[in-house]
C-alpha cells in the first residue's frame, strides 16, 4: 500500500495551531508528521494550508490519538476489526502502537526507534542478510536500513498493523529511494512462512513476538528449531522476551526462552530485555 503524505494530527498539534490563529499569525511552524521533519503552515481564518493543500481547523480531538485526512475530515488512525488497533502519540515523536489499550512497544525511557536501534545492533546487521519476523511498525527494519543491512526479509501477519505503517512517517517503506529495494515486507504468519526460507540462509535474526498469551507458537521448540535451520553458523539473535508474569506467577520467560534456543542449537544469554542468542 502506498505511503500517506498528507497531515498528521494531535491534540497538541491542533491546539497550537488554534492558538496561532487566535493571536491572528500568519502562519505556523511545527511538525505535521510527528517530529519526523518542521515545517509552515499558512494560517486563514476557516482553512490552513499546507503543501498547497487546504485543510479545516480540526474540532475537538482526543488525546492519546493520531489523525489522518481522510478526504473529508480528520479521522483517528484506529480500526476495529475484532480488535481495536491504533497509532499512539509519543513524547519522543515516533509513536507506538496499541491493540485493546495494550501498549505494543516500549516508550517510558525512551523513543521506541532508539529502543530498535540499541537491539539491532546486538545482532550486527551491516552488509548482512536479516529476517525480521514480527515487522510490527518496521523499527526493527528502519534501523537495519540506517545500519546499512544487505537486505531484510520481515513479515507481518496483521493486515492492520500493516495499514498503521502508511500512515505511520517513521515506518520504513519498501518502496522508497532510501530503503534501496533492501527491504521485502511480507504479510505473512512467519510461523508458517518460515518454512519456505532456505536452511543456512539468514545472517541474523530479529524476533519481536506478541506475548505468549497472544502468540504462544513463537515461543515453541518448533519454531525455535525453525529458526535454527536458517540460521547460518554464527549468526546472531536478539529476541524480545520482556518480563511477562514474573510478579504474578514468578514465571522466568526469559530463561525458558533461553533453554528452548539453546535445545535448538544457540547459545543464549540475557541481553536488554530479552534473549541474545549466537547459532552455533
Amino acid at each position: 500500500m502506498a505511503h500517506y503524505a498528507g497531515p498528521l494530527v494531535t491534540r497538541d498539534v491542533a491546539d497550537a495551531l488554534l492558538a496561532a490563529r487566535a493571536a491572528r499569525a500568519p502562519d505556523w511552524s511545527g511538525s505535521l508528521d510527528l517530529g519526523r521533519t518542521t515545517g509552515v503552515a499558512a494560517l486563514g481564518d476557516d482553512a490552513w494550508h499546507w503543501r498547497d493543500v487546504a485543510y479545516p481547523y480540526p474540532g475537538r480531538l482526543k488525546d492519546r490519538t493520531v489523525y489522518h485526512w481522510d478526504g473529508e475530515a480528520f479521522a483517528p488512525v484506529s480500526r476495529y476489526a475484532g480488535s481495536l488497533i491504533k497509532l499512539v502519540p509519543t513524547e519522543w515523536g515516533a509513536p507506538t502502537f496499541e491493540i485493546d489499550g495494550i501498549k505494543m512497544l516500549p516508550t517510558s525511557k525512551a523513543s521506541p526507534v532508539e529502543d530498535a536501534r540499541r537491539k539491532v545492533a546486538l545482532v550486527q546487521p551491516a552488509g548482512k542478510v536479516v529476517l525480521d519476523t514480527c515487522g510490527g511498525l518496521g523499527y526493527f527494519a528502519a534501523c537495519c536500513l540506517d545500519a546499512g543491512v544487505a537486505r531484510i526479509r520481515s513479515f507481518e501477519k496483521n493486515e492492520d498493523v500493516l495499514w498503521l505503517r502508511t500512515l505511520n512517517p517513521w515506518s520504513p517503506d519498501p518502496d522508497a529511494p532510501s530503503s534501496g529495494g533492501r527491504l521485502e515486507l511480507t504479510h505473512g504468519d512467519v510461523s508458517q512462512a518460515i518454512t519456505t526460507i532456505a536452511d543456512a540462509s539468514i545472517d541474523a535474526l530479529l524476533h519481536d513476538p506478541p506475548r505468549f498469551g497472544i502468540a504462544g507458537e513463537l515461543y515453541s521448540q518448533a519454531f525455535y528449531d525453525q529458526l535454527a535451520r536458517v540460521a547460518r553458523h554464527g549468526a546472531r539473535l536478539f529476541h524480545y522476551t520482556g518480563t511477562p508474569n514474573r510478579l504474578t506467577s514468578g514465571r522466568d520467560v526469559p530463561r525458558e526462552v533461553a533453554q528452548r534456543l539453546v535445545k535448538a542449537g544457540f547459545k543464549a544469554e540475557p541481553a536488554l530485555d530479552g534473549v541474545l542468542a549466537v547459532r552455533r
